[in-house]
């Protein structure tokens, strides 16, 4: 039932994107109609079709592979990239479509030629189309960049967050979070080392993985345990589970197959030196004075709900300074922020920024907005802090434009006595 479903999806876009190239056509002819070689002119026209129809008639095979390896994944953002681009392509001609319509029923009603024939709507304009062909030539070439480059382009996050309850020897604390690393869709070793290194770089006293270490199976970490196994930190590495690596978005041969390969995960962690919290809690401890660690499974609106904070919260003081890795954001905006136990700052990942979006100084902006109040960055309320970290990876779409892979580091302070 799922795999018609997601089928039937395809299929629908596919059949979407053929009826976008008519428009599309539409406009590359209006710009090629002048051209003085017949031969570059026809190249331009049956260069387009061949493009365009092979990447798309490729994605009605893509319900028989599925996410499953590095080609999929490029297969499907070369797809996007294009899909995207006729978009805006297209909604430049429609717009001048409409303007054209207007246009010839005005005439229609008010104007007659010498003959008395009413007159049709006017002809394309080149420049609408030349306008519509630069435009559309900006998120082609973003995406570009984000399938080549920007996937890899690593940014460290620095955050300094302030407590009246720190306890001081915990005062200028470290954490360095990554979250989301969806290891099956990697596809180049010495970018994400130089990743690894970066992280490595930065000496903190504790390190954090927020969840989403594979796609689907466990096996697909393993090329890459030897990289993120080099990850080390004074008071050790800790780890949860995200909402992919339980295996829910692909068949299983049985539940006992589905089961194993969650088992072989959890070793996969240990192997790498993580200690996968699974709804409990570790002490931290320094100068005699502690803090609580906790770490639950996933908790996700509309997502995965296995999360158990209660059991996570056992034998710990309510008192106790609190530290939660927990996935999804939204079990901080439904649960943790509004829970009768103060839980200071909670880690989480997930929603990857969408992978494309907008950050400036002034401007911050993403899809993500559409499902998520708070979907990176630095959230707070009542006295609890949030920090969604934008993923160290990629998944679905091979790339990333103007949401950049993260690393996060914090500093907790203890803030002074007035």
């Amino acid at each position: 039932m799922h795999q018609t479903r997601f089928f039937i999806g395809v299929f629908l876009v596919v059949l979407l994107s053929f009826l976008l190239d008519r428009y599309v056509f539409a406009g590359i002819r209006t710009i090629t109609a002048n051209w003085k070689s017949t031969r570059l002119k026809k190249a331009m026209r049956w260069g387009y079709w061949a493009i365009s129809w092979g990447v798309t008639t490729s994605m009605l095979v893509y319900p028989l592979f599925g996410m499953r390896n590095a080609f999929t994944y490029w297969l499907l953002s070369i797809f996007f990239t294009l899909f995207v681009t006729k978009l805006v392509f297209t909604l430049v001609l429609f717009s001048e479509d409409i303007i054209r319509l207007l246009t010839g029923v005005v005439k229609f009603i008010f104007k007659t030629n010498n003959s008395g024939v009413k007159p049709l709507k006017p002809g394309r304009r080149k420049f609408v189309s030349q306008l519509g062909l630069v435009l559309a030539s900006i998120p082609f070439a973003s995406f570009v960049y984000g399938m080549i480059k920007g996937k890899y382009d690593y940014k460290v996050h620095r955050h300094t967050l302030f407590f009246d309850d720190l306890p001081e020897a915990f005062d200028g604390f470290t954490i360095t979070q990554i979250s989301d690393v969806h290891t099956g869709t990697f596809d180049n070793a010495e970018a994400v080392q130089r990743g690894i290194n970066m992280i490595k770089d930065q000496k903190s006293d504790l390190f954090v993985f927020t969840g989403d270490l594979v796609n689907n199976v466990a096996e697909e970490v393993e090329p890459w345990m030897n990289l993120f196994g080099q990850l080390r930190a004074p008071y050790g590495q800790f780890s949860i589970l995200g909402n992919h690596d339980y295996g829910d978005y692909m068949e299983w041969e049985s539940e006992a197959a589905k089961v194993a390969n969650l088992d072989k995960l959890k070793k996969h962690h240990a192997d790498m030196g993580y200690r996968l919290l699974l709804d409990e809690n570790i002490t931290l401890e320094k100068n005699g004075q502690k803090i609580s660690l906790l770490g639950v499974e996933n908790w996700g609106d509309g997502f995965i709900q296995k999360g158990d904070l209660e059991k996570a919260l056992t034998g710990v003081d309510k008192d106790a300074f609190k530290i939660l890795l927990s996935h999804d954001p939204s079990h901080w905006q439904n649960i943790v922020k509004h829970h009768p136990t103060h839980i200071h700052l909670t880690l989480a990942g997930h929603t990857h920024g969408m992978q494309m979006g907008i950050e400036t100084p002034t401007v911050k902006w993403s899809p993500s907005e559409l499902r998520y109040a708070h979907w990176a960055g630095l959230a707070e309320e009542n006295l609890r802090y949030l920090y969604i970290n934008r993923g160290f990876g990629f998944l679905g779409f091979t790339g990333r434009v103007g949401i950049w892979p993260e690393i996060t580091v914090l500093e907790l302070r203890k803030k002074a006595v007035a």
